[in-house]
């Protein structure tokens, strides 16, 4: 007796047993099935926008209480994280190699900054 005879049965059973449940449930009952949702979330469109209605005289809307607050704070996290961006500290590798290079001419005494000599001059 093999160990995959009882597992070939099994995996036939369950195989058979969820076709013969799909093919008993009915439409309607698979249909009403929401998982979690607790029944339909569906705002009817009433064709205003954002739920106000138009003003007919012209006047401007009056501004809630958290709307200037939000703006300043949106537009001031917006400035300070491009401040931080344009401002910040440069750690490439190439700048690191060429501080290094200078600080170790320069501990052996040779000029940090380049003369060209006078045979690589262009010639005019």
């Amino acid at each position: 007796m093999s160990m995959s005879t009882p597992r070939t049965g099994l995996i036939k059973a369950l195989r058979q047993g969820h076709r013969k449940a799909c093919i008993s449930a009915s439409p309607s009952s698979t249909l009403g099935r929401r998982h979690s949702s607790h029944g339909e979330h569906f705002n009817e469109p009433s064709g205003l926008l954002f739920g106000e209605l138009p003003r007919k005289d012209g006047s401007k809307r009056q501004r809630e209480d958290w709307e200037l607050l939000w703006h300043v704070g949106m537009g001031g996290s917006i400035v300070l994280a491009l401040g931080i961006f344009y401002f910040r500290p440069d750690t490439s590798i190439s700048t690191w190699a060429l501080e290094e290079a200078k600080a170790r001419l320069e501990a052996r005494g040779d000029a940090a900054k380049y003369i060209p000599s006078a045979d690589s001059r262009i010639q005019q």
